[in-house]
């Protein structure tokens, strides 16, 4: 909150942040709430970040997938994004019964 712009911006310093708290995530640039790596990694700290994610993201439904890993993230998700996740996660369990037998 009370950082420079300039490190607001810092991508090693906004990743080192949220990877210690999520919630960092907030007063991160545009561009760095934009940024695959570091929203998850937020995320992955603290569920309730990815609400600062950037709109591009929360659209994107492989980055959905991957955040709703961490079920604090769950509220946030779209019903497309959970039966996405539903059904990717049967072909893998199919796909292991099949490797299975």
């Amino acid at each position: 909150r009370y950082a420079s712009q300039e490190l607001m911006a810092d991508r090693e310093v906004v990743l080192a942040a949220v990877k210690q708290s999520g919630e960092a995530l907030q007063y991160a640039s545009k561009e760095l709430r934009a940024d695959r790596e570091v929203v998850l990694a937020a995320v992955l700290q603290w569920g309730w970040a990815l609400q600062y994610a950037s709109e591009n993201l929360t659209a994107d439904h492989g980055f959905m997938l991957a955040a709703v890993q961490n079920t604090q993230a769950l509220w946030y998700v779209s019903r497309e994004d959970v039966l996405a996740a539903i059904q990717h996660a049967s072909a893998e369990l199919m796909r292991a019964d099949r490797e299975f037998m």
